[in-house]
């Protein structure tokens, strides 16, 4: 019967076509009907919509560079971002229904493990237009330990929109992602979510962007009424009031009505209109050297008649400077305030061509790309998505990949649109691709159209800034910046369920880690067993979760342990001597150096390696790869837990050798040297601490508070948050395996926290020898 009921509700919804019902079964009467449509259809069909009113993705418009949006979704989770890129794809035109992060029917969040968790796992690009421009947009996801998905995203694209929870403000995420986008330069606009929630504040919002982000908000819209209240917006730059027709049977928020302020419809609301627009033309006029002549010459004696064009004009230059951010606000969920924010991207972020990018100079009309995500196809292999710099990519084309020092073949060219691709004859510069049948290229690698094309580049540029390395033009020397990966804070053992399924995890573990650069993988050399190492529970967890329904494997972890490092607290010195006969030839080998504890301003795992005098020349320059092989071999695994050195330096003493020594032996002999070193200084362990930030009610302030004391946490700052309190502070991670549990059993399931790695420190002797002995090395 329900089956029945639910198969109706498809046809008369036209929600999925090609899809038929194979299988009956009894399902008893209490099952929601909503909740039953998410489990039984995970895929929408978007390419071959039959109705008038979608679009194909193969009638998106081809428009020239200046035409061209590529910009990125970021916040904090929970934030409302995969909502709104839901509504831009329904206002743009490109889906026939309002798909919901609840139901687990939109269009980005394509994973089962997504749907599953109503949160943003990776990333994922959608394409369409929008009044005659090209917008390829890519949701990003909120969570911490998916961070590197926003940073290798924000890296191609050339504008954001942050979206914010109208009721929380800049929360811990936002300030992260907040960073990776001024790390790359990429200008934003700002887009107060959830306008509607109980206890959404605009004014709240804009002084918490100010005070925390270090940013100048422009306010381009103000909100007429909050929270229940909300039914629309003042457009403070055109003086319109914009407001959303609920009447009507159809509250999807495609009819809105906007009309101009005047003394007759709101004089109160006109008067708060005009402060907000002379309070903007004044702060845009401080920003813009331009707009200021304008504004002092023209219209100093009555702002009203300055055009609004004009001021469009001098936003968009202020804001591709980054010298300010302009703030519109709207609620993505009730269908407000999205079509205006689609108008603002088109308007105020850059095109690719008013991107300052050097290296497009040396290229020219050659084509130059970035690989910034790479994902696995059952039917076609790895998927590469590329940003092309310059030049056109065309299908069945060899191209050079210049950091694997290799030439591979495109197969094929595809439209991005989440997981449906539409494949095109080709792509120009200033766009978004999907590539197939590139088997070599990861994350970062430069893509170019022959080695050739690469050292013709080089020389460019070595003609451009005078003298060049013969070595850098030999391996083209203009490598596209890729993307910094952070070093994993948990592990744990995978065993498959058999010895004959290792090969099977051995090829899902090598899929997923070409995917997510964030994820390691290591063999421990002690046990044998395979060792998963990823950025937090939830990563590992989801990792695992693939494994099962994508791979087929059924695998077993084995418990969370935290990944410390150590370090020296003196120096060192040691002198190793290796003699090998190998056949008739004899290897000998003798090295003595001295290792030190050296102080870095950002801890990085791996040595600094120093030479004495003593060291011929001729010596360095034949051995001087073997030798660091050995040094950073050894700092992989140190003397006390076998965990990864830092902050140490290693001078090389005296080295002499017997002719014909290979350079293996001497790699091998300098390694067991610096172990020996460093197992003669007192030794350290470093542990990862987090920055913590947990939002609870004042009720429940002091359980939380007397929680965080047991767990060595240090608390900086108590901050007030609407009717919350945001307690900042600092944990190490190892006191925090289980937290959301103890959390939301303190809390009534009302607290929320956020983690975010800060740096590694030493460990107390107290806490050192706790750890040894539950290591069994005390």
């Amino acid at each position: 019967m329900m089956l029945t009921k639910l198969r109706k509700f498809i046809v008369n919804r036209q929600k999925v076509s090609g899809l038929y019902i194979n299988h009956m079964c009894s399902c008893r009467t209490g099952v929601i009907l909503r909740g039953l449509i998410s489990q039984v259809f995970l895929g929408r069909n978007y390419s071959s919509l039959p109705e008038n009113d979608v679009k194909s993705l193969r009638s998106i418009i081809n428009p020239p560079m200046s035409k061209i949006r590529n910009i990125g979704i970021m916040a904090h989770i929970d934030a409302g971002k995969t909502t709104t890129t839901e509504r831009i794809l329904y206002y743009s035109g490109y889906t026939r229904s309002l798909g919901d992060v609840d139901d687990g029917d939109t269009v980005t969040d394509f994973m089962a493990q997504e749907r599953e968790r109503g949160i943003t796992i990776q990333s994922a690009a959608v394409t369409f237009d929008w009044k005659g421009y090209r917008v390829n947009l890519i949701d990003t996801p909120g969570h911490v330990d998916f961070t590197l998905e926003v940073e290798r995203c924000l890296r191609v694209l050339d504008g954001a929109v942050a979206v914010f929870d109208a009721s929380a403000g800049v929360e811990a995420q936002t300030l992260t992602v907040w960073r990776q986008a001024d790390k790359h330069h990429v200008p934003r606009i700002c887009f107060l979510n959830k306008m509607d929630k109980t206890g959404a504040s605009f004014n709240y919002t804009v002084d918490s962007i100010r005070e925390k982000l270090k940013t100048k908000p422009l306010l381009l819209q103000l909100p007429i009424g909050e929270a229940k209240g909300f039914k629309g917006l003042v457009d403070v730059v055109t003086m319109e009031k914009v407001i959303w027709n609920t009447v009507s049977n159809s509250d999807d928020g495609k009819q809105f009505v906007r009309e101009p302020l005047t003394e007759l419809n709101d004089p109160e609301l006109l008067k708060e209109a005009k402060e907000a627009r002379n309070a903007l033309i004044e702060q845009v006029a401080d920003l813009d050297d331009e707009f200021a002549d304008l504004v002092l010459g023209e219209f100093i004696e009555n702002f009203d008649l300055l055009p609004a064009e004009k001021l469009q004009h001098a936003i968009r230059r202020v804001t591709m400077a980054q010298r300010a951010a302009p703030v519109l606000c709207g609620s993505a969920l009730k269908n407000k305030g999205v079509q205006p924010l689609l108008d603002a991207i088109t308007m105020y972020l850059p095109s690719p061509d008013e991107c300052n990018n050097e290296f497009m100079q040396w290229y020219k009309d050659d084509l130059c790309a970035l690989a910034f995500k790479v994902l696995h196809d059952k039917q076609r292999g790895p998927l590469v998505f590329m940003r092309i710099y310059s030049g056109t990519m065309k299908p069945q084309s060899a191209v050079h990949n210049i950091n694997g020092n290799c030439t591979e073949r495109i197969s094929r060219l595809l439209l991005p649109f989440a997981d449906q691709h539409i494949e095109i004859p080709s792509l120009t510069a200033g766009n978004i691709a999907l590539t197939v049948g590139l088997k070599q290229t990861s994350t970062g690698d430069t893509i170019v159209s022959s080695k050739s094309s690469a050292l013709a580049a080089a020389r460019r540029a070595g003609r451009n800034e005078g003298k060049i390395h013969r070595k850098n033009m030999e391996t083209g020397s203009l490598l596209l910046a890729g993307v910094e990966i952070p070093e994993p804070v948990f592990f744990c053992t995978i065993e498959p369920p058999s010895v004959a399924k290792q090969p099977e995890l051995d090829r899902a573990l090598n899929c997923l880690q070409r995917e997510d650069p964030s994820l390691k993988v290591r063999l421990d050399p002690d046990s044998g067993q395979t060792v998963l190492c990823g950025m937090g529970e939830l990563h590992i967890e989801i990792i695992n979760d693939r494994i099962k329904r994508e791979y087929g494997v059924e695998t077993f972890l084995g418990p969370l342990q935290i990944a410390y490092r150590e370090t020296i607290l003196n120096s060192g010195r040691a002198t190793d001597t290796l003699d090998r006969t190998l056949g008739e030839k004899r290897h000998l080998v003798t090295v003595e150096l001295e290792v030190k504890p050296c102080a870095r301003e950002k801890s990085e795992v791996g040595p600094v390696i120093e030479y004495t005098e003593s060291i011929r020349e001729e010596l360095l320059q034949e051995f001087q790869e073997a030798i660091e092989n050995g040094i950073h071999s050894a700092f992989l695994q140190g003397p006390l837990l076998g965990f990864p050195i830092q902050d140490v330096a290693v001078t090389l003493c005296s080295l002499t050798l017997h002719p014909g020594t290979s350079t293996t032996m001497v790699s091998a002999c300098v390694s067991r040297c610096v172990q020996k070193a460093l197992k003669k200084a007192d030794k350290q362990v470093l542990e990862p601490l987090m920055n913590l930030e947990v939002t609870v009610t004042g009720d429940y302030l002091s359980s939380v508070l007397a929680d965080l004391a047991q767990r060595r946490g240090s608390i900086q700052e108590i901050q007030s948050r609407q009717d919350n309190k945001v307690v900042v502070g600092s944990v190490p991670l190892a006191e925090m395996m289980g937290y959301s549990t103890v959390l939301r059993t303190l809390s009534s399931g009302t607290a929320t926290f956020a983690l975010e790695l800060s740096n590694y420190q030493a460990m107390n002797l107290q806490d050192q020898n706790a750890l040894l002995k539950r290591s069994g090395l005390a």
